[in-house]
């Protein structure tokens, strides 16, 4: 399984990633805001559909040791928040909600499946109804740091750090959103942070 986002049409990406068991440890990776804040976001989710789900972001901390954000993400830095709706919401298997992060124009949709496979957990996050395609490649970049710091939190080895390692990847995905001929990241011969690199080799 690789890394690498995908870009299923122009308006969706796809990441998948297989974590350790058990699946209810995942599940409480994505809805407790104390454990969310280790590797996305904080803030208290309301547990039905319908809720609301308020996020708040601090980059800046997330990862081994705190980081600064690259000149050209300097407003992403410090504290953000935003209010969201819970869209579904079937424990321990599947979570979506609307966002509205400043990012793009209108509110996109984020959803993410857990399914058990092989004593392991293979969660799949789809985020839809992105609109531009400078858009697409920020949150691509963010979704695959983001998921590097679960997987890191669940597998109990910390190391990365997260802007510096947002860094690593943007350009990719830069460059792969924009090539519709070559959606993937690794169809498209583009590299990644090592970090990143030598995760995926592992899987």
């Amino acid at each position: 399984m690789s890394d690498y986002g995908t870009l299923i049409d122009q308006h969706t990406l796809r990441f998948e990633r297989l974590l350790p068991g058990p699946i209810e440890r995942v599940w409480d990776y994505l809805v407790k805001p104390e454990l969310r804040a280790r590797w996305f976001a904080d803030g208290e989710m309301e547990q039905k559909a319908g809720g609301a789900v308020t996020l708040i972001w601090r980059n800046d901390e997330l990862g081994a040791q705190p980081g600064s954000p690259p000149e050209h993400m300097k407003n992403f830095g410090g504290t953000h928040q935003s209010q969201n709706k819970l869209l579904t919401w079937e424990p321990p298997h599947r979570l979506a909600f609307d966002w509205s992060d400043g990012i793009d124009n209108g509110r996109s949709r984020v959803e993410f499946l857990l399914k058990e496979e092989s004593g392991k957990v293979r969660l799949t996050l789809t985020h839809s109804r992105l609109n531009k395609s400078d858009s697409r490649a920020k949150f691509a970049s963010g979704w695959h740091i983001h998921l590097l710091m679960l997987s890191e939190q669940i597998e109990g080895d910390v190391k990365s750090i997260f802007w510096e390692s947002f860094d690593g990847v943007r350009e990719g995905y830069a460059v792969s959103t924009r090539a519709t001929a070559a959606p993937n990241l690794q169809a498209a011969g583009i590299s990644i942070c090592s970090c990143c690199r030598n995760r995926s080799k592992a899987m």
